[in-house]
């Protein structure tokens, strides 16, 4: 969770590599190339991974090929609505995301909680990762709060950036570009705490 972070951790995923049904395209925004993965299953759109821009286009196909998803040059309707949205919301137009629907199943039962977590922060406001250990029922877990947003495989979706340290601090961000990654997408979010 350093803004300075080099490379950032690999999410730990049981079905990896190689799930031959995930998919995943790239698509350009207001803040650069993003990528995002999905899978199907029983008739439902899934999405497994979200990739911000990296430094590079191929550096950001990496990332997101990492588990095995195959390019896909025409994603289903749903996925083609929510890069639509997305690209919206980097451009100010602010969406909460809530209603996405997530394959997570690979990651632990308290990152699970901790992403629930920050999907209920709506775009503008932001928690410490004190007050969701708190909300959690574990007060003393600000800490594994911060690792578990820090493996975060959906950023932006879960909005991990919306969580921040205690004192009005900015915390850490594991995207490429740390805490000025974050930075950014809070203030596309409006958000007018000086956290930086």
């Amino acid at each position: 969770m350093n803004g300075a972070m080099l490379s950032r951790p690999e999410p730990v995923r049981s079905s990896a590599p190689g799930n031959h049904n995930e998919q995943y395209v790239l698509f350009k925004t207001a803040i650069g190339t993003c990528a995002i993965a999905w899978t199907t299953a029983e008739s439902r759109t899934l999405v497994t991974l979200f990739e911000l821009p990296e430094a590079t286009e191929d550096a950001t196909v990496r990332r997101i090929s990492r588990f095995g998803a195959r390019r896909c040059d025409a994603p289903p309707t749903e996925m083609r609505a929510l890069i639509s949205r997305i690209g919206a919301h980097l451009e100010g137009k602010l969406y909460d995301f809530d209603d996405v629907q997530l394959k997570l199943t690979d990651e632990p039962a308290f990152a699970r909680s901790v992403y629930d977590a920050a999907r209920k922060i709506p775009p503008g406001q932001t928690r410490t990762y004190g007050q969701i250990a708190k909300q959690l029922g574990q007060p003393n877990a600000a800490r594994a709060v911060g690792q578990a947003l820090g493996n975060n495989p959906i950023p932006l979706i879960v909005p991990c950036h919306r969580v921040v340290a205690a004192a009005s601090k900015g915390g850490g961000f594991s995207a490429h570009g740390g805490l000025k990654t974050k930075a950014r997408l809070l203030t596309i979010e409006r958000v007018t705490n000086d956290l930086f």
